[in-house]
């Protein structure tokens, strides 16, 4: 039986996507994304606690990161954990797990995003297929 490496994150961005581009002009974004949980402890107190996690886009993801994502930005993220290994200049082994999305959505209103609405064609995007990018409306909008 295969198994599932699965990941969906709703999430703010900690700072504006870090872009490089890579040997052939491949494109990789990198950046951090809080993810809140709210809940209420046993005596009623409402508690929230903040996860960090690594998020890893290519090609043009990464490229859409770039132009419309900044830090605060409200996203959707789907993808699979990829873990990698290294070892430092002491030779200690290190370790980091990330998020390499496959999919993108900016959950930020209209208003709120700096430039043309994305997926209007003024930037050259309407090719890229793995981009998904609905009309952004009212977050009461949201199947979820």
């Amino acid at each position: 039986m295969r198994g599932v490496n699965r990941v969906m994150l709703i999430g703010n961005l900690g700072k504006d996507p870090d872009v490089q581009y890579l040997e052939g002009n491949i494109a990789v974004a990198k950046f951090p994304l809080a993810t809140t949980e709210t809940f209420k402890d046993r005596a009623g107190k409402l508690i929230s606690q903040t996860e960090w996690h690594t998020v890893v886009l290519w090609r043009g993801l990464a490229e859409l990161a770039q132009k419309y994502l900044h830090k605060g930005s409200l996203v959707y993220i789907e993808g699979r954990l990829k873990t990698r290994s290294w070892e430092d200049k002491e030779g200690n082994k290190k370790f980091a797990t990330e998020v390499v999305g496959d999919n993108l959505i900016m959950l930020d209103k209209r208003a709120d995003v700096s430039g043309p609405a994305p997926g209007s064609g003024e930037h050259g995007m309407e090719g890229l297929s793995s981009v998904d990018i609905p009309p952004i409306g009212d977050a009461n909008d949201l199947p979820f």
